[in-house]
């Protein structure tokens, strides 16, 4: 496959992934900003953290209002970050590889970005912010339900795979690392509130259900911990992606990719072997950011051994 190709077709599932991810974090944040306390601010801030766009949205001079974060991140042209920019780089991509994707992958791209292109402020209000992050989540499933029903095992295949669990595994660790510092925070008379910010991560994650069916139990940060790093039955779980990531990489053939394969390997056995204890003991928030780190070197390697035109 040339590397071309394989760009896009990475690239096109990655930014698929990425909207849908930043559907998730905002209607979390959208939903414990309404919470009482003194955090409703922190989390309303959530998404710009998480993303590193608080200094480029400080910088254009709106009020940091709920709506227009959730205006920022949904429509902005200018944020490589927002809903609108990832589709329309997403359709970009599946266009210049039509003869590579299946025509359901292509009309399901075709028809979200036709969708959101038409979506104004005023069109967005009337359909509501929840409405219209469901909406983006229901695309994103229907694109990834496509692909994995209707494209043939093949490289394109293998780089739609690679783009999309990169992603995911960098959103889920950059969510837990917002939450990072005070994950073990001692117990306060916001028991209430704090139960309920545990519930809104997990949902944010679709892992409320799971976590639920696994441990029977209150919301303890320590077993949500174990279960979003750890566990390779959950789907958005960083060992559950880089199981995905290791295997991927495994099927396409040829020489190249060694280095991206070694460094997956290793990251992989970490989170295959780690016990959460010694992940506590150790300093979650440094766990998490060591995974970002390797998360980001494995996509420049992929990027530097399959994408990058000799």
């Amino acid at each position: 496959m040339l590397s071309r190709t394989a760009s896009c077709i990475y690239w096109m599932s990655r930014q698929m992934e990425r909207a849908e991810n930043i559907a998730r974090v905002l209607d979390v944040s959208s939903q414990m900003a309404l919470m009482p306390g003194g955090l409703a601010r922190e989390q309303m801030m959530a998404p710009l953290d998480i993303t590193g766009m608080r200094e480029a949205f400080e910088a254009s001079g709106v009020k940091a209002t709920s709506d227009e974060i959730l205006l920022f991140f949904a429509l902005n042209p200018n944020n490589p970050f927002s809903i609108y920019s990832c589709l329309r780089q997403a359709r970009e991509n599946g266009h210049v590889v039509r003869g590579k994707i299946t025509a359901e992958m292509w009309e399901t791209l075709n028809a979200t970005w036709l969708e959101i292109s038409g979506m104004t402020r005023e069109k967005l209000k009337r359909m509501g912010f929840s409405r219209f992050l469901e909406w983006v989540k229901e695309r994103s499933h229907l694109f990834r339900g496509a692909t994995f029903g209707t494209l043939q095992r093949n490289d394109a295949f293998h780089f739609s795979r690679l783009g999309t669990f990169l992603e995911r595994s960098d959103n889920t660790a950059r969510i837990l690392l917002v939450k990072a510092p005070t994950f073990f925070a001692a117990d306060s008379d916001a028991a209430a509130v704090d139960y309920y910010q545990w519930a809104s991560l997990l949902r944010s994650l679709s892992a409320f259900e799971a976590y639920r069916d696994i441990y029977r139990d209150s919301i303890v940060p320590k077993q949500v911990a174990e279960m979003l790093l750890l566990r390779d039955d959950l789907p958005r779980s960083l060992h559950a992606c880089m199981n995905e990531i290791t295997q991927t990489l495994e099927s396409i053939e040829g020489n190249s990719g060694k280095e991206s394969k070694l460094l997956a390997a290793k990251v992989h056995a970490r989170l295959h072997y780690a016990q959460i204890d010694e992940v506590i003991e150790d300093g979650l928030q440094k766990y998490l950011q060591d995974f970002i780190a390797d998360a980001y070197e494995i996509g420049a390697r992929i990027q530097r051994a399959y994408l990058e035109v000799a």
